[in-house]
């Protein structure tokens, strides 16, 4: 692994299946803030595939060194700066009319996931989508053995993370106004929602 430029294996997994839905849902939109980009890799992939988009990246702190490593290298003229960004406090100013997060709901705590749907309709204008990438359960059960495994995996690295239900996570959405549009099954286990606001 690159030092500078840290490498995230699950994003050559899931990058081509996420990015058919970010085709679909985001062809309309302009400037996009991801939460929670991770190393970056995601950013680059779907900046160069989808010109059209401004692409604002956004992590912790510690994370930023290796964003900024992974945009620099890829030079593409439609991403932005990373910003420092941490759900439970102030998010930036208004402007975009999409959000991104792929794989963050499971290491917030709830009380995170539910400043993450309160602070949106500040952060985004109207018409606006927003994606979310991840594991869920329905109905209170796994969808799938590996599903159960995570969620142990996940809760033995911290009591506060874990596999969140559907149903919950639907429920603060519609709270903010947000309709979900579309739940699509991706690779692994993982679902795609998209709500429109």
């Amino acid at each position: 692994m690159n030092q500078s430029r840290p490498d995230a294996p699950s994003v050559a997994r899931n990058r081509e299946p996420i990015l058919e839905v970010l085709r679909e849902h985001f062809a309309g939109c302009r400037k996009v803030l991801e939460i929670g980009s991770g190393t970056g890799q995601h950013a680059i992939h779907f900046a160069a595939a989808l010109p059209h988009l401004a692409w604002q990246c956004s992590e912790r702190t510690e994370a930023l060194p290796g964003i900024e490593a992974w945009l620099a290298s890829a030079a593409l003229p439609n991403t932005l700066p990373p910003l420092q960004l941490d759900v439970s406090e102030p998010w930036p100013a208004s402007g975009y009319d999409a959000v991104f997060s792929s794989n963050t709901l499971h290491i917030m705590a709830w009380h995170e996931v539910e400043q993450f749907f309160a602070r949106l309709p500040d952060a985004l204008g109207r018409p606006a989508r927003l994606v979310i990438y991840g594991p869920f359960n329905y109905g209170g059960q796994y969808s799938s053995p590996s599903n159960a495994e995570f969620d142990q995996w996940l809760k033995a690295g911290g009591a506060h993370r874990g596999i969140r239900d559907f149903e919950a996570v639907c429920a603060l959405a519609e709270a903010q106004g947000l309709t979900l549009i579309e739940d699509r099954a991706m690779p692994a286990n993982n679902r795609c929602l998209v709500w429109t606001f």
